[in-house]
C-alpha cells in the first residue's frame, strides 16, 4: 500500500485502475480490503483509490474521539495529494457518513457520489446508547470479542452459513483494527450530525444502494429521497455487506451509475 501524512495522521491506501477516479471508502472495522471483490471489476474502466480510513487497517490510530468531518478530512487531503481535482465518492456505511460530511463542506471535490448501505440519519437515542455500549466492549473484553458479535448481524440470516468463508475474512480484517481506533470511531459516529437535508439538496449525481435484508440499514433508513438525478439499488437476499455477498451485482450497479452520470 501507498501512504501519505495528512494533517500529521498517516493514511494508507490502495490504488488500480486508470480512467476517471473513484475513491472507495469502507465500512466500520473494515478496511480497504473490504473492496476486495469489487475493485477487480471497476478498475478495468475507473482509477480505484480505496484507504483504510482514520483508526482502521494500516493507517494510524491516534487516541481519543474523532469526528466524521476530521475523517472526511483525511480523505480530501488524500486526494489533494494526488493531485485529484474531483472525484466520485462511493461510502460503505461509515464511508457514507464522510462522503455526506464532503458532499455538504467541498461538494467542488466531487463530481458523484453513493452510499452504499448507509444513511444520512443521526443515531438515534437507542443508536447512540449501542455506540457506548461498543466502546465498553472494546474497552473491557477487546476487539476480538467485539468483532465476533459484530460480523455476523452485518450479514443477511442465511449467508451466515452459506458465506461462511467470507463472514470469517469480514472478522479477520475486524480483528486487526487497532481498538483505540474503533474507540475513537464509535464516538464519531455516536455524534455524527443529520444529513438527509444536505443529501436531498445536493444536485450532484446520487446512487444509493440497500440490501433487501439488511438489518444494520433497513432500506427506507437509506432511501431517504428520490431528487432527480437519485439513482435507487435494492440488491436482493443480501444483509449490510453486498461487497461480500454479491460483489459482481455491487459492482455493476456502481458502473451502470457511473457511466450514466461521469464521462470518461
Amino acid at each position: 500500500m501507498e501512504k501519505v501524512l495528512c494533517e500529521g495522521t498517516t493514511i494508507c491506501y490502495a490504488e488500480q485502475g486508470k480512467g476517471e477516479p473513484i475513491i472507495l471508502l469502507h465500512g466500520f472495522c473494515g478496511s480497504s480490503s473490504y473492496w476486495d471483490e469489487v475493485v477487480p471489476l471497476l478498475s478495468q474502466s475507473y482509477r480505484c483509490i480505496v484507504p483504510d480510513l482514520r483508526g482502521h487497517g494500516r493507517s494510524d490510530a491516534p487516541l481519543g474521539a474523532y469526528t466524521i468531518d476530521q475523517m472526511a478530512n483525511d480523505v480530501l487531503k488524500l486526494q489533494e495529494q494526488l493531485d485529484i481535482p474531483k472525484a466520485a465518492w462511493f461510502g460503505h456505511s461509515l464511508g457514507g457518513y464522510l462522503t455526506l460530511s464532503a458532499v455538504q463542506r467541498h461538494p467542488e471535490r466531487l463530481t458523484a457520489f453513493g452510499l452504499i448501505h448507509s444513511t444520512a440519519y443521526a443515531d438515534t437515542e437507542e443508536g447512540k446508547e449501542k455506540r457506548n455500549k461498543a466502546v465498553s466492549t472494546i474497552q473491557t473484553e477487546g476487539i476480538t470479542t467485539f468483532v465476533d458479535g459484530l460480523v455476523p448481524r452485518l450479514f443477511a440470516p442465511e449467508h451466515v452459513e452459506s458465506l461462511s468463508n467470507q463472514v470469517l475474512k469480514v472478522k479477520e480484517i475486524g480483528y486487526k483494527t487497532p481498538p483505540q481506533g474503533a474507540v475513537g470511531t464509535s464516538l464519531a459516529m455516536r455524534e455524527r450530525s443529520d444529513r438527509r437535508d444536505v443529501l436531498s439538496a445536493s444536485t450532484l449525481p446520487t446512487l444509493l444502494v440497500a440490501g433487501e435484508q439488511d438489518q444494520a440499514v433497513p432500506p427506507a433508513r437509506t432511501f431517504t429521497t428520490d431528487r432527480a438525478g437519485v439513482t435507487q439499488v435494492t440488491i436482493s437476499e443480501v444483509g449490510h455487506m453486498s461487497l461480500f455477498e454479491a460483489p459482481e451485482q455491487l459492482a455493476h450497479a456502481i458502473l451502470a451509475f457511473l457511466q450514466q452520470n461521469i464521462q470518461q
